[in-house]
């Protein structure tokens, strides 16, 4: 198994925790953790980002298997902050052009819900409950603060790949083919 050149365990740690719990479904959604990771990853490639932002779209729910809750946990009233769990975890691991997305990505579906008509309505249920936990959409003073962010396009983008990331059954890449990329994009 390929490592990261002089830190190893950031590559093996990742590929870990997916073996661990990536078979654990992914909320209330069709897929397994592991499934949402590989085609938000997938489509983060397929749209040429740079390894970094691939890294952040495998990543983002990293949050949900570093805690003991139960899948419906947002269900219960539980807000598992899952975005805070994994921005903690990766921030040894990886620089700010993995961790920040990953750590913007609630916050970006708050922006989305408060600036894009028809979001709302496009997010999945499971979306819906759980965004209620994280705050709602937001007001005008936070999508001003939001849009000004050094990483507010990452963020967004990143986002967007979670929310089609969500397809029974889909086709991707095995979480190997995402080795050099965890590589590249690894603390140095």
């Amino acid at each position: 198994m390929a490592s990261v050149a002089n830190d190893p365990t950031t590559t093996d740690d990742v590929l870990e925790l997916f073996r661990r719990g990536g078979d654990s479904l992914y909320g209330g959604e069709g897929v397994t953790q592991l499934e949402h990771g590989l085609q938000a990853a997938t489509l983060a490639e397929q749209q040429g980002a740079p390894s970094e932002l691939i890294v952040a779209a495998l990543l983002h729910d990293i949050g949900h298997l570093l805690h003991d809750l139960p899948d419906d946990a947002p269900d219960n009233g539980i807000d598992d902050v899952h975005e805070r769990l994994g921005a903690d975890w990766l921030r040894s691991r990886f620089p700010d052009g993995v961790l920040e997305p990953v750590r913007l990505h609630v916050q970006s579906k708050r922006y989305l819900c408060a600036t894009e008509p028809g979001y709302w309505d496009a997010l999945s249920e499971p979306s819906k409950t759980s965004l209620n936990l994280q705050g709602g959409p937001m007001d005008e003073s936070e999508c001003a603060a939001f849009r000004t962010g050094p990483h507010y396009d990452a963020a967004v983008r990143l986002r967007r790949w979670d929310d089609e990331a969500k397809v029974v059954g889909l086709a991707t890449p095995p979480l190997e083919h995402f080795v050099p990329h965890l590589q590249a994009a690894a603390r140095r």
